[in-house]
């Protein structure tokens, strides 16, 4: 069961990070949104969330479809998750990540007009690489705030208070809206293996700033589960459990 799980956080990483880093390259890298970037960063956060929410029904009964190191510190901080687990599920995550960026880039590399370095694909940074030269503190304290928005989405939209029918709704919207506001300040991480796959290939800045976009949605997830702990814990202790709630095989 632990290796279905494993290969199924692989699969939904690599396949994230292909379709959606693929259509952030295809609308900002390419200018495929031509002279609106607000259209790209409109098509590039819908993209995300729509894959999420697709992956969250297709492999959610398997893994729980975390395919975020960010969501796993969640809910290995939260008591939903062992350590050990969450090491296993790290490591997947961060494989299917590079898998997907090695295809994206792969494929890519079949355009005569594309370059690493005019195109990217789809990383996230600060700086000059940030569409409002955002700085290195700034892209920190936005990246903790985006996880934890969506980290808590993920949580909250797991437990026996939610209805497992539209938890994969609320999550793929969740995602959505982070980048909304997000793609502007950083590229949008709040996933660190989103961000690895990606850095790997295009190198650079890219690779030398990815310390942030592991670290900062780490804490944010974590800040997420303590979080989380206080609001719904307590309820979970004093009221009855309905019928239908969500299990943790249903979707995390």
């Amino acid at each position: 069961m632990q290796t279905r799980k494993l290969v199924a956080e692989t699969l939904g990483t690599a396949i994230l990070v292909f379709f959606a880093v693929g259509v952030a390259t295809l609308s900002l890298g390419f200018k495929f949104a031509g002279s609106s970037t607000s259209a790209g960063i409109v098509a590039t956060a819908l993209a995300f969330g729509l894959v999420l929410l697709a992956l969250v029904y297709a492999i959610g009964p398997i893994s729980g479809c975390h395919v975020n190191p960010a969501v796993t510190m969640a809910f290995v901080t939260s008591g939903r998750m062992s350590l050990w687990e969450g090491v296993g599920y790290w490591a997947a995550q961060f494989v299917g990540a590079i898998l997907g960026a090695l295809a994206l880039w792969g494929i890519f590399t079949g355009s005569p007009g594309y370059s690493t370095g005019n195109q990217g694909l789809g990383t996230d940074g600060w700086g000059k690489h940030s569409l409002i030269h955002l700085n290195a503190g700034g892209a920190f304290a936005a990246e903790v705030v985006l996880t934890f928005l969506f980290a808590l989405v993920v949580l909250a939209a797991t437990t026996h208070v939610a209805s497992a029918g539209f938890a994969g709704l609320a999550i793929g919207m969740g995602l959505a809206i982070v980048h909304l506001v997000g793609i502007p300040l950083t590229g949008t991480s709040v996933n660190p293996a989103r961000s690895l796959g990606p850095a790997v290939i295009v190198g650079g800045d890219a690779l030398s700033q990815l310390w942030l976009f592991i670290v900062a949605p780490l804490v944010g997830g974590a800040i997420a589960a303590v979080v989380w702990g206080y609001l719904f814990i307590p309820q979970r202790a004093e009221e009855p459990e309905p019928p239908g709630r969500v299990e943790p095989s249903d979707i995390a």
